[in-house]
């Protein structure tokens, strides 16, 4: 998948970047097209997918494990170098 991502990045960097004109073009687009239908090509991005769908709720765990880690080391980081503040009023009064 991540030499498909570099093939089709590269050949729009040439497109955009080249002066080979609509000919050239149409030649790079008629590949994508026969690379994109490919069966093995289909078979890895449904492959992807499925994988993407099964490992999403793992990596929302792990996001909201690591979040709330951060957050309690942030609370305790500021916790200990407020401990003579007033946290009733966290802002300033004016």
């Amino acid at each position: 998948m991540k030499k498909l991502t570099l093939l089709a990045a590269a050949a729009v960097g040439y497109v955009l970047g080249s002066r080979a004109g609509r000919e050239r073009y149409e030649q790079i687009k008629a590949g994508a097209t026969k690379i994109a239908q490919d069966p093995r090509v289909r078979a890895k991005a449904s492959e992807a997918g499925q994988t993407i769908k099964e490992q999403a709720p793992h990596v929302r765990d792990k996001v909201v494990e690591t979040a709330s880690s951060a957050t309690a080391a942030a609370k305790e980081k500021v916790g200990s170098h407020s401990s003579g503040a007033d946290q009733s009023t966290p802002y300033p009064q004016s």
